[in-house]
């Protein structure tokens, strides 16, 4: 699989955790694996679905702050974790799963974390295994956390990357991590909306993006979406 960059690189920053650093090249062998791509736009409270592959769904769900990333399985219903939050740590806390103004990110901050890169459970197993695993991650337990970590390191790895962007900027002092990212803001097209009055955080008024998933071994792309085969590492265990 493709070597984690940017997103990932921001969120080990702000938690230098054993389950956080996983995140490298899983021990395997080459092979072949397939990813799907798709786009969409979206405005403020707008959300947008896709499935991209036999059980499986691409949310990007609208929150007050912008929206987040969700897996999800076609077939279940909505819980209180997803495939793409317990597959991409740290938890509850800043994520490329979070296109929004929280954790101190200004509108024009979080547009510039661009492209962002996540992970999501490649199965139903793999999901319970991790969210069997989670209330002891989050207290801190090594084992639990190790755990973890030799999981998440071997699911699939996916992209998110925004095309376009109208916002309202923000004029407050960013976080830290968010000030490691804005420099990148002139490498995203994007544009100002002069009717409204900036704020302190400011506002995502509507987004472009497309996403390119690739697909756990066993998967199959959903009718009409587009797919291509690609080298990638499968795991041997």
């Amino acid at each position: 699989m493709k070597r984690l960059g940017l997103a990932v690189g921001v969120c080990l920053l702000v938690q230098g955790s054993a389950l956080a650093q996983s995140k490298g090249k899983p021990a395997g062998k080459a092979g072949n694996c397939q990813q799907v791509v798709f786009e969409g736009d979206v405005k403020a409270g707008q959300e947008f679905e896709q499935v991209f592959a036999s059980g499986f769904r691409f949310t990007l769900e609208p929150l007050p702050s912008g929206w987040i990333v969700r897996v999800l399985a076609t077939n279940a219903a909505r819980g209180p974790r997803d495939y793409a939050e317990l597959a991409t740590p740290p938890y509850k806390s800043m994520s490329p799963l979070l296109v929004s103004t929280d954790w101190a990110f200004r509108s024009q901050d979080a547009i510039a974390w661009n492209p962002r890169q996540f992970r999501y459970a490649g199965s139903e197993a793999v999901f319970r295994k991790l969210n069997a695993l989670y209330d002891r991650v989050m207290a801190n337990d090594p084992q639990a956390m190790a755990a973890a970590a030799a999981v998440v390191a071997e699911q699939p790895e996916a992209v998110l990357q925004i095309l376009d962007a109208r916002m309202v900027p923000g004029l407050a002092d960013q976080g830290r991590m968010a000030s490691m990212v804005a420099a990148n803001l002139s490498q995203t097209p994007h544009s100002v909306d002069q009717a409204e009055k900036p704020t302190a955080l400011g506002r995502i008024e509507e987004l472009r993006f497309r996403v390119t998933m690739t697909l756990a071994p066993g998967l199959t792309p959903a009718s009409g979406v587009r797919s291509e085969k690609i080298a990638c590492t499968v795991p041997t265990a």
